[in-house]
């Protein structure tokens, strides 16, 4: 039976998710369409420069995201301390990138002095876009209606462009996390579509070795990375350990790739005790092998006793590939 969507998105479990949207019709989001013959590849760039721009309105931050021909991935770190930091005024001015809202905000905006009664109204309104600003189901819609609209006007058509929903993925603990962003940064080499992570265009993985590479600093809405004993906000992983193990990742999951593997795992997966055979099925296999919360298996079971579940399913894959 379908969930409902607040079942499967809980901030109070965990700030991170992996959200996947696919197309309904047979007409690529990008790449070519060997039915047609047409080329949508220029789609790959309008929906990576709308997800970084999205997120650089909400309070989400972009752990990675991959565009593929027929859909789309991206890992989302839900930031409500960011959210809650927001003056009025900030909460207006960002809500107002994305719509034109009342008469109240625009007033508010333009220095105009409001009525104990309007500013009561506005106040409302205000905390409710607040907390638009940091959900994940708001945030999937900006993105999507954008780019169905841009979609449909180039194909001269309409109706649905997307499914009617994304689907989520919560990720419970650092294990889930990593694994799950090595898996939607390395969707396009296992696709191949790309043959290393550097040419691996419109990625998170790519971003990020464009912006080392050119020396220039990580962009607000892609989440930052930090030491494992830091206490600062951010990826509790270093980048250059994470850049070391996609690489190495994807050497390991294309066998006809050149080049030597190392036989030993890279530290980071030393220190979260995943092996060599676990992380490949992870990295490969993510979406077939969980389905709405993943983490090891005793947070699994914790988060779904608390959110009314029954039973936990496929508790096998929990503990096969996230040991404790």
């Amino acid at each position: 039976m379908t969930l409902p969507r607040k079942s499967l998105i809980s901030l109070s479990e965990t700030p991170y998710y992996h959200c996947v949207s696919r197309c309904v019709r047979r007409a690529y989001l990008c790449g070519l369409d060997h039915y047609t013959g047409k080329s949508y590849e220029h789609r790959r760039a309008w929906l990576e420069n709308k997800l970084i721009d999205t997120a650089s309105i909400f309070a989400i931050k972009l752990c990675a995201y991959a565009v593929m021909s027929n859909h789309y991935h991206v890992v989302l770190h839900v930031r409500q301390d960011i959210a809650l930091d927001w003056s009025e005024l900030e909460v207006v001015k960002r809500w107002h990138q994305l719509f034109n809202g009342t008469l109240f905000s625009q007033r508010f905006v333009d220095g105009d002095t409001l009525s104990t009664a309007e500013w009561n109204v506005l106040k409302k309104d205000i905390e409710h876009w607040r907390e638009r600003l940091t959900d994940i189901s708001w945030f999937m819609r900006i993105v999507n209606e954008a780019i169905a609209r841009q979609a449909n006007a180039e194909d001269q058509c309409t109706g649905s462009f997307w499914e009617s929903r994304f689907k989520s993925q919560a990720l419970l603990d650092d294990k889930a996390l990593l694994s799950c962003m090595a898996y939607v940064d390395l969707n396009p080499i296992r696709a191949k579509m790309a043959k290393s992570p550097e040419s691996s265009t419109h990625t998170c993985v790519h971003k990020r070795i464009e912006l080392l590479r050119k020396k220039q600093t990580t962009p607000p809405s892609i989440e930052l990375f930090t030491g494992i004993t830091s206490d600062s906000t951010g990826l509790p992983f270093k980048l250059d350990d994470y850049l070391e193990l996609i690489d190495w990742t994807g050497r390991v999951i294309r066998p006809d790739k050149r080049g030597s593997i190392d036989a030993e795992l890279p530290p980071i997966l030393q220190r979260l005790n995943l092996s060599h055979d676990s992380w490949k099925i992870l990295t490969t296999e993510f979406e077939q092998q969980f389905q709405n919360w993943v983490g090891s298996e005793h947070i699994v079971k914790q988060a779904c006793e608390r959110q009314g579940y029954q039973r936990v399913s496929k508790s096998q894959s929990f503990k096969r590939l996230f040991p404790t």
